[in-house]
């Protein structure tokens, strides 16, 4: 296997260490993503569970061969009584950041979630001062959609944000 090539695969028991600290650990988290301490043990539960896969969402491991470099989730939202949508999100390790794995991460979940699942829309929001995960959606081929003004609170403030999608009808990047 070419080690510069990313994969996704399902979280092992193993891996819940990396998921609590890329979510609860305020040196590992960067700054868009420090909310507070949370639920402890809230994977280790949900990874007994199900194994944190399921009809409603689920969350894989992002790997370079044998490496962990992070992770991506994703949660189904019901647009209308008839039809639903995914929206997806990623947690890199502070060493595998600004190297592009977040860009490959994502269209990997895209694919993967067009392949595997019938969702036709998939989102993505970051804060509008993320700069760089705007560039690594962007590069995996999501749609700027627009500003949501006031919808975050972070670090004692309500943040803008900014909506990404893909369609399962736009062409593969």
């Amino acid at each position: 296997m070419d080690e510069r090539l990313l994969t996704l695969r399902p979280v092992t028991e193993a891996d819940l260490t990396i998921l609590e600290r890329l979510t609860s650990d305020p040196d590992s988290t960067g700054e868009f993503a420090w909310f507070g301490w949370r639920e402890p043990g809230r994977y280790r539960r949900r990874w007994t569970e199900n194994g944190l896969l399921g009809e409603d969402g689920g969350v894989l491991m992002v790997r370079r061969g044998e490496e962990r470099l992070g992770f991506v989730a994703w949660n189904r939202r019901q647009m209308t009584p008839a039809s639903f949508c995914v929206n997806m999100g990623i947690a890199m390790l502070p060493d595998a950041r600004g190297k592009g794995y977040g860009a490959e991460a994502h269209r990997l979940l895209a694919r993967y979630l067009f392949a595997h699942t019938t969702v036709h829309r998939i989102e993505a929001d970051t804060e509008v001062d993320n700069i760089a995960e705007q560039k690594a959606l962007e590069r995996a081929g999501f749609s700027r959609e627009g500003v949501m003004r006031g919808c975050g609170w972070r670090d004692g403030a309500w943040r803008d944000g900014v909506t990404y999608s893909i369609l399962r009808t736009d062409p593969p990047v």
